[in-house]
């Protein structure tokens, strides 16, 4: 069985979505798609292994601008149990409240919290811990509507403003290590972690060793997407695995 739990950290794999089937992008371009396989047989290998938590990203719906509540609540059917945290395309609080009534435990939210000053207090307040603030970085700076667009808000800027309100939890993605196996970006970490806030890390996770040094620099959980396909025994050679 895979390890999922380092001490107290958390190894967590993540299942992204286009279409029906479950696939891994490098650097977030839906140009690159370096692994599909049909959602349901791959959420099965994914629970087979036991993980604390499964990440499901809806790539469809960040580009599109709206999550697919069917297949959140597809996923979480297959999970069997096991929590699922969902992202992609929640840019309301209706949109938030649908994933949770889909299934989902938690819901990650980027676009929607940063295009109004007031839109993280708003959210805090509507769902306490079930929300996980999304810090996707490019270049230092946050990136939204599935990656595809850069704000001019800074990391410090938005940890800032997350403390004011008093999120609970961010999800934060090194957006150039995504896809990539190149290692995460330890310095970004270990400054979003300076921020006392529980951190779950994406982005470049390989292996334990990567997973070890997120652990040591401070993060509760690591994300892993292509590494964990070399831990079911599934390559990406080719774009259908």
């Amino acid at each position: 069985m895979i390890a999922c739990y380092y001490a107290t950290m958390q190894l967590i794999p993540a299942i992204d979505l286009l279409g029906d089937d479950a696939v891994r992008l490098e650097q977030g371009d839906y140009d690159r798609v370096i692994f599909r396989q049909p959602l349901d047989e791959f959420v099965r290998r994914v629970v087979a292994t036991s993980p604390p938590l499964i990440h499901v990203v809806d790539l469809q719906g960040a580009r599109d601008g709206a999550l697919r509540a069917d297949i959140v609540q597809r996923c979480v059917a297959v999970a069997g149990g096991i929590p699922v945290q969902v992202s992609g395309g929640i840019r309301s609080l209706d949109g938030a409240r649908a994933a949770l009534d889909a299934g989902a435990s938690r819901v990650i939210v980027g676009t929607a919290l940063w295009g109004d000053p007031g839109a993280l207090a708003q959210y805090v307040d509507a769902l306490g811990v079930q929300l996980v603030a999304a810090i996707d970085v490019r270049d230092g700076q946050l990136a939204v509507r599935g990656w595809q667009s850069t704000t001019g808000v800074s990391v410090n800027d938005a940890l800032g403003a997350c403390l004011r309100a008093g999120v609970s939890r961010l999800h934060v993605t090194a957006i150039a290590r995504d896809g990539m196996m190149q290692g995460p970006d330890l310095d970004l970490y270990t400054q979003v972690c300076a921020s006392g806030l529980p951190v779950l890390a994406a982005g470049g996770v390989r292996d334990d060793n990567d997973v070890a040094r997120l652990s040591e620099i401070g993060c509760e959980a690591a994300i892993m997407g292509v590494g964990y396909l070399a831990r079911l025994g599934l390559g990406t050679d080719s774009p259908f695995t």
